[in-house]
């Protein structure tokens, strides 16, 4: 835009406000006074009369409400008035001071108008951007969507070893017997029939596996010590567990569903490819599983054990069965540094979702994170165990902190600043809607290859409720310089100096593949637009070239569906300010 326009369009806009401050003394005229005499009558109420076309008629066609065709009509007038003031000050009224003043009062305005406009165009190529990623992000059916499976009682699946075990659950893997190809898999494994769930033999566990499974599934079996035994009391009870289920999973509970929505249950999660997805779930009598007498017997009903605290009856998760943890994963890997900066920007766009749909996770730990491997070995983490979120449709992300008995979350070790140091009172709360993206900042010092500040021991060990930024310890030399000073400041203690889970997942977008953007010293919306549609055009291509996408074009495309303009900008300009830092 040159500096004529912008002048042009300054004047413009300052006209009607430089008429109504400068007008000479007499009757007041506007809004609930006395009319003004003249074509000007109707001045402020978007008519004008007479057929001419007045300053209201492109608002008029444009349909705008009274008020911006005011708004039009006043910058009209000012830019008129503007205009003569300076033709007469040019021609010897005023000096060269009283010039410039109203030369660079109209660029100002022109100026201002014009980055309006460009942030408006911004915002719209954005939205119709993350229009179409949005439909090419929708999840494929899963295993179970077929009508032709029910999968609502536990003896329709063959059920194999454990593959793991919490605090309030177990998992095993398990298959459906109906697919052939399933059922060759368990044959061939020794499957051993029987009354109530198939089971394999245990055998030697492996850490993890990174080989196709022949039980492509598998199920969560909940601890009940204080549900109860009726489905009603367990849903009720366990209904953080729920929230990652899909629309189907639990029609199978016959009227259990309508109780438990009308209890105003937990909220439904909407899907997201780095959150796990429940399939099945239903009640049912707890069974003797493989190693259960070892691994958990006080919580086994007293008919599988004497001494058992269990009821009878308890709340099974049916999911997929992904090869290893997170944990078990950095094991047995290392991933490059740009490896695990992607992993990071997978955390927080699960993270992201969660705060957009109003739930806090509050027990994020590589031991809850899912891991598998893509064609090319490149790990997709999924985010899982929902047993200690904040879900609740009434309260959102502010939880009421009145007393010690409320529910904070898990794991205290990582555990926001914000929460772990709150004390309880009548007006308290706990705002949660940072404190997910802090628990990403602590463990990417695991994914980046360092032992997690918050879990060690002696002098390396930090905690939550008093640790200073100074003390926490400096990534490789090796990470990205981005990444380094995104996990400082995740792990600020002030949730306000924190950017949000969105803002994050972007600056890590833009660090990968936004690197000749962000070179720009003078950075426009129209010069990151026309990036974005690049961005947009690659990224459909190379969905359209593989039958599988790689993790790469699966991270691009769920950067285009939650593309927001302000937050884009917000993300570009820390980018900038770490990097112009000494």
């Amino acid at each position: 835009m040159s500096v004529r326009q912008a002048l042009g369009r300054g004047l413009q806009l300052g006209r009607a406000l430089l008429l109504r401050f400068t007008a000479k003394p007499g009757p007041i005229y506007g809004w609930g006074r006395a009319e003004r005499p003249g074509p000007a009558s109707c001045w402020g109420r978007g008519e004008r009369p007479g057929p001419a076309a007045g300053p209201g008629a492109e608002s008029r066609r444009l349909g705008l409400p009274n008020r911006f065709q005011f708004f039009r009509q006043s910058v009209a007038g000012l830019a008129a008035r503007l205009q003569r003031q300076f033709v007469l000050r040019a021609g010897g009224g005023a000096g060269p001071c009283g010039r410039a003043v109203f030369l660079a009062f109209g660029l100002g305005l022109g100026l201002i108008e014009e980055k309006q406009a460009e942030g408006r165009r911004a915002a719209s190529a954005c939205q119709e951007i993350q229009a179409i990623f949005t439909q090419k992000n929708k999840l494929l059916p899963g295993p179970l969507d077929s009508k032709r499976w029910q999968g609502f009682r536990l003896e329709e699946y063959l059920i194999g070893r454990s593959i793991g075990k919490g605090c309030s659950a177990a998992v095993y893997e398990a298959t459906v017997p109906m697919v052939p190809q399933n059922l060759e898999g368990a044959e061939s494994s020794g499957l051993l029939t029987g009354r109530g769930p198939d089971i394999i033999p245990q055998g030697e566990t492996e850490e993890w596996t990174a080989q196709p499974s022949a039980f492509p599934l598998a199920i969560k079996m909940m601890w009940n010590i204080s549900a109860g035994s009726s489905s009603e009391a367990i849903l009720n009870t366990m209904s953080q567990e729920l929230v990652p289920a899909s629309r189907v999973a639990l029609s199978g509970e016959y009227g259990a569903v309508t109780y438990w929505k009308s209890k105003g249950g937990a909220k439904q999660l909407a899907p997201h490819p780095n959150i796990i997805r429940v399939f099945r779930a239903f009640t049912s009598s707890v069974p003797l599983l493989p190693g259960a007498l070892v691994d958990y017997p006080d919580v086994l009903p007293p008919r599988l054990h004497p001494d058992g605290l269990g009821h009878g009856r308890t709340l099974f998760l049916v999911m997929k069965n992904y090869p290893c943890t997170l944990r078990q994963y950095l094991r047995m890997a290392t991933p490059s540094p740009r490896l695990a900066t992607m992993m990071t920007l997978q955390l927080l766009e699960g993270v992201d979702h969660l705060v957009q749909q109003g739930i806090a996770h509050r027990d994020l730990k590589s031991d809850n994170i899912l891991v598998e491997l893509d064609a090319d070995g490149c790990p997709w983490l999924v985010i899982t165990d929902f047993g200690c979120c904040l879900a609740d449709e009434r309260i959102g992300l502010q939880l009421p902190f009145t007393s010690w008995y409320v529910d904070r979350g898990g794991n205290g070790c990582l555990m926001a600043p914000e929460v772990s140091t709150a004390c309880p009172g009548p007006w308290t709360v706990i705002d949660y809607s940072k404190a997910d993206a802090w628990a990403v900042g602590a463990i990417a010092y695991e994914i980046f290859g360092l032992s997690n500040p918050f879990y060690s021991q002696g002098r390396a060990h930090l905690e939550s409720r008093s640790y200073q930024e100074a003390q926490l310890p400096a990534l490789p030399e090796s990470v990205p310089l981005d990444a380094r000073h995104l996990v400082r400041s995740l792990l600020q203690r002030e949730a306000s100096k924190r950017p949000s889970a969105r803002v994050a997942a972007n600056v890590l977008h833009l660090s990968l593949w936004g690197e000749h953007i962000l070179a720009l010293k003078n950075l426009k919306l129209d010069k990151m637009v026309g990036w974005l549609l690049q961005q947009s055009a690659a990224t459909l291509l190379a969905d359209r070239l593989t039958e599988k996408s790689c993790v790469e074009t699966k991270m691009k495309m769920l950067f285009l569906a939650n593309l927001e303009c302000e937050a884009l900008c917000q993300a570009a300009l820390l980018l900038q300010s770490w990097r112009a830092a000494p």
